[in-house]
């Protein structure tokens, strides 16, 4: 708990630095790829409610658009936004082209991953050609697959798994990428930033409560 506290107000503070007129100015933290089959009512729904808990904007599909939104554009539009990416590899993950898709569009935007291999072994997940996409695409969506597998990410056997230990260690995955990447935008604007990641003292205090308040 501490250390997750301590993660989010040094996030916050990264944040105030960068811009101090917006305490969040991200419209989207983390992007979580995931098929609906799979997982929507399990670990992908139980991720995007967590962090909204924690004061993070997550995108997920079946939560974050409405009757009327375009798939395919917003989907597009959060993953050029956000700063991390979750793939939730399931059973059936690789059997959507659309999952895929968003795979492939996070890793060729150079995205931090973070994979969470869910009933799943790495070495279970394949691209399958059903000769309805060209084959650069598909050579494409093998690319940003085999990049994923031999990313470092989590485990999770949703029939005996420890889902508190799992969504502290996905919570703290996620918020130490979110600090790297905030860090390294601010060292591109500024090299000397780390001399100012101190200031607002305050707004890293109310950040600690509101986090502490999340959890009681």
């Amino acid at each position: 708990m501490q250390r997750l506290v301590a993660s989010c107000s040094k996030l916050a503070n990264t944040r105030y630095v960068r811009n101090p007129s917006l305490p969040n100015p991200n419209l989207c933290d983390v992007f979580i790829s995931h098929r609906r089959i799979d997982t929507k009512k399990t670990i992908s729904g139980l991720l995007h409610d967590h962090f909204t808990r924690l004061h993070l904007n997550s995108f997920l599909d079946s939560k974050s658009l409405k009757p009327g939104d375009r798939l395919l554009f917003e989907v597009n539009a959060a993953i050029r936004e956000c700063s991390v990416g979750i793939a939730v590899f399931s059973p059936r993950y690789c059997d959507s082209y659309f999952c895929l898709h968003e795979l492939m569009r996070l890793m060729e935007n150079k995205k931090r991953i973070i994979p969470i291999f869910c009933n799943v072994k790495p070495s279970e997940l394949c691209v399958k050609n059903d000769r309805t996409r060209p084959a650069s695409e598909i050579r494409r969506l093998q690319l940003a697959l085999e990049e994923a597998k031999y990313t470092v990410g989590l485990t999770l056997d949703t029939s005996n798994g420890d889902w508190s230990e799992f969504l502290t260690m996905a919570s703290d995955a996620v918020i130490d990428n979110l600090l790297d990447v905030e860090q390294g935008r601010l060292r591109s604007i500024n090299p000397h930033v780390q001399e100012h990641i101190c200031v607002g003292q305050s707004i890293q205090q109310s950040i600690i409560k509101r986090v502490l308040s999340s959890f009681y």
